[in-house]
């Protein structure tokens, strides 16, 4: 089955369909540049044809981008000349855009070409508005839902199919830049306020169709393609260009610190493109896009961001059992924690019984909802209606009968055992029999917890990260007894609400908090030894963390870590490895520096709660070391502190998917995204490599960065963990 096909009409207007059978959405296959070239081709040497509509057989999309797998597959097929492939791949997809573009007109004249308009049902992104771009009027439904733009710096690469080159030339960089450099997607109206798309219509194909009946030969030609086209903004070297360049080179660096090729790449390509005539800036942008293309950022990035993160949504690990949609929700403690859940339910449209001990903090967790709601009405992106009926969905009671027609329940409440154990009893005895009872708990053992149920096969944890309605990771965890149907469940409340779940085995902290912990302690062990905060935080920023450990610490106070600390001291007894980081927090604690909170913490704060600079008092109690440690040796004990916690965890059976191993990381808590995550970038160095670096480490810092003996196994073997682990991969032994 072909994805385009093309009905001619009695007017000699031809409509090119694109429709790709398997897919909810159009995504743009290696094989489907053929059909569409020779489509193409006959719209222009069929005298009988006037000219084309492209449009989609989709119901409120267009296109939502390439299919990524096929830049990898390209490159596995190319032998030892994957660059050149890939460049090649590229070019011939500008060859067919530009043919599009000019529509066979007279290249001296621009005259004698035929019409070809685009006419977008809706979403279009990536692949799915460059090949409108290169139509001559783009036509969009009037869909408030749908999204315009060019996401591809979010996995790692950039528009490479002429994006770049036509948006800078369509509206000048600076314009261009938001989109570009940001990713930026907006709805139709604000794409044609913007000078993306033409217009907006009730129905495009009809627009589309009788503008290509009317077009002329000006109507057709490109700015860029007629004579005397000047550059929105100014070239780089006319003053104003100048300073919009440089301003943009500067910003770059300060958000990406240097650790994103993408975004660098782009920014060369607009540049240097800007300077030479089109078609040579789309051979600018070819070879920048195959820079990154070739950078294992770029392939990391698309892996864990896109295909995996997409497989876990879709559920991957899913066990089969029947449709688990939630329909009622009961959520035990309006914390903040509690109240965001209620909020994130209730926005995917679940009635929420959003529980608390007084009246008084339950209508409390209502209001996060409804002053959420209201800055949504300021941005205008909320109704009075939709306000109303959100709030509706949430009933705030202390009365636990209104729990007896949930299907789900949501723990929130204060992290202590007894008080959980209580509230499951309690609960258990009102809820249906099929409801399942999930934790929100971060660091409790799910197993421990269920010994309070009476129906433990659907007890489960659904671990949220915070603010809820931020963050995009929800980590699930199975007890030693948890059943199907549960897991089922939360995954299914998971893609309710929207969010991208992993599935991970019970053990204390689980697989988020385990790898989050070490990073934190060694940045606050470090600290203690003397090595300057700044340093610290800023090597961390340096790697992609989008906080180093001192300001994250900071965020999420000082007191929790002692209570951390304290709580796994009393659990592991004399097995627990005593530092620097215990002595430094309790001290911390003991102050009442605990953070941002408190207003003190490693950084001083002024009443609002903003940073002034880090606390000069630290280092009296902790003299700075005269010879600081080079950056590199900074770097490497914060990351092997999360990614060798992440090898355990995978061997320990915590992690039943290094996938879920990634993905998680960069969505929990950060995890250098331009490595791809833990696995990946293990990958990329090499096991050999991790392995004798853990050797250095163990031997100069202490046996926390011992080598896992699966990291060694791999390493004597030479094997990576998307080729022993990844999908489709045997286990090797």
């Amino acid at each position: 089955m072909t994805d385009f096909t093309m009905n001619v009409g009695d007017n000699g207007v031809a409509i090119i369909t694109w429709d790709v059978a398997e897919k909810s959405m159009n995504v743009l296959r290696q094989e489907a540049f053929g059909e569409l070239d020779a489509l193409i081709d006959e719209v222009l040497s069929n005298d009988a044809i006037k000219g084309a509509v492209i449009t989609s057989g989709k119901a409120g999309s267009f296109a939502g981008g390439m299919d990524l797998n096929v830049l990898g597959t390209i490159r596995a097929q190319a032998g030892d000349e994957p660059a050149k492939a890939l460049f090649d791949f590229t070019m011939a997809g500008h060859g067919l855009l530009r043919k599009i573009e000019r529509a066979g007109m007279d290249p001296k004249t621009n005259k004698g070409g035929k019409p070809i308009a685009t006419a977008l049902p809706g979403t279009a992104l990536g692949i799915g508005l460059e090949l409108p771009l290169a139509t001559h009027r783009i036509f969009c439904a009037d869909n408030p839902k749908a999204k315009i733009g060019l996401p591809e710096i979010m996995v790692g690469i950039f528009p490479g199919s002429g994006g770049t080159t036509r948006f800078v030339r369509k509206m000048g960089f600076m314009a261009a830049s938001q989109y570009l450099l940001q990713g930026k997607m907006v709805d139709p109206k604000k794409a044609k306020a913007a000078g993306i798309i033409d217009e907006v219509v009730d129905d495009p194909v009809a627009a589309a169709t009788e503008w290509v009946l009317n077009a002329t030969d000006a109507d057709i030609v490109k700015p860029w393609d007629a004579k005397g086209y000047k550059m929105p903004g100014g070239d780089p070297y006319h003053p104003q260009g100048f300073m919009t360049y440089v301003g943009a080179s500067c910003m770059v660096n300060a958000n990406t610190w240097g650790v994103y090729p993408a975004a660098k790449a782009l920014l060369s390509a607009c540049y240097e493109g800007a300077q030479v005539p089109f078609d040579t800036a789309l051979k600018i942008e070819a070879r920048w896009f195959t820079n990154v293309l070739m950078n294992p950022s770029s392939s990391a990035m698309i892996q864990s961001l896109f295909i995996n993160k997409e497989a876990l949504e879709k559920g991957a690990n899913r066990p089969a059992v029947p449709d688990q949609s939630v329909k009622k929700v009961g959520v035990l403690g309006a914390g903040m924690m509690g109240a965001g859940i209620a909020l994130v339910s209730a926005q995917a449209g679940m009635d929420v019984v959003l529980i608390d001990t007084n009246q008084e903090a339950a209508d409390r967790g209502k209001a996060y909802t409804e002053a959420h709601l209201d800055k949504g009405m300021k941005r205008g992106k909320v109704t009075a209606e939709k306000k109303e009926a959100m709030l509706g969905r949430i009933n705030a009671t202390t009365d636990l009968q209104a729990l007896s027609d949930v299907d789900l329940i949501i723990e929130a409440v204060f992290e202590d055992t007894a008080v959980k154990a209580e509230m499951t009893q309690k609960v258990e005895a009102i809820i249906p029999a099929d409801a399942i009872f999930a934790s929100n708990t971060s660091t409790l053992p799910i197993t421990g917890l269920a010994e309070a149920s009476v129906r433990k096969d659907q007890f489960i944890g659904i671990h949220f990260f915070s603010p809820v309605e931020k963050m995009a990771l929800v980590e699930i965890i199975k007890g030693n007894e948890t059943g199907d149907r549960a897991v089922a469940k939360a995954l299914d409340y998971v893609r309710q609400i929207k969010k991208t779940p992993i599935v991970v085995n019970d053990e204390r902290f689980f697989y988020a908090n385990r790898c989050i912990i070490p990073y934190i302690n060694e940045g606050v062990m470090m600290a203690g030894e003397g090595v300057g905060l700044p340093l610290l935080d800023h090597a961390a920023q340096l790697l992609g963390f989008p906080v180093g450990p001192i300001q994250l610490v900071d965020e999420t106070s000082m007191d929790l870590g002692a209570k951390i600390a304290k709580a796994t001291m009393a659990a592991m007894g004399d097995a627990y490895p005593k530092s620097v980081a215990d002595d430094v927090t309790f001290w911390m604690v003991d102050e009442g520096r605990l953070g941002r909170k408190a207003k003190a913490g490693f950084f001083d704060y002024d009443e609002k709660g903003k940073r002034l600079g880090y606390w000069e008092g630290f280092n009296e109690k902790f003299a700075l070391l005269d010879d600081q440690p080079e950056l590199t040796e900074v770097q490497h004990r914060l990351i092997f502190s999360q990614v060798l916690e992440a090898v355990r965890a995978l061997e320990a059976g915590v992690l039943e998917d290094i996938r879920e191993g990634d993905v998680g990381a960069i969505l929990g808590w950060g995890f250098m995204p331009w490595s791809g995550g833990p696995f990946s970038w293990l990958d990329i160095v090499g096991a050999p490599w991790a392995a004798e670096r853990c050797d250095e480490l163990a031997a100069k810092f202490g046996e926390r960065f011992s080598c896992p003996p699966l990291l060694r196994d791999m390493a004597e073997k030479g094997q990576t963990f998307y080729g022993r682990f990844g999908p489709g991969a045997e286990k090797a032994a």
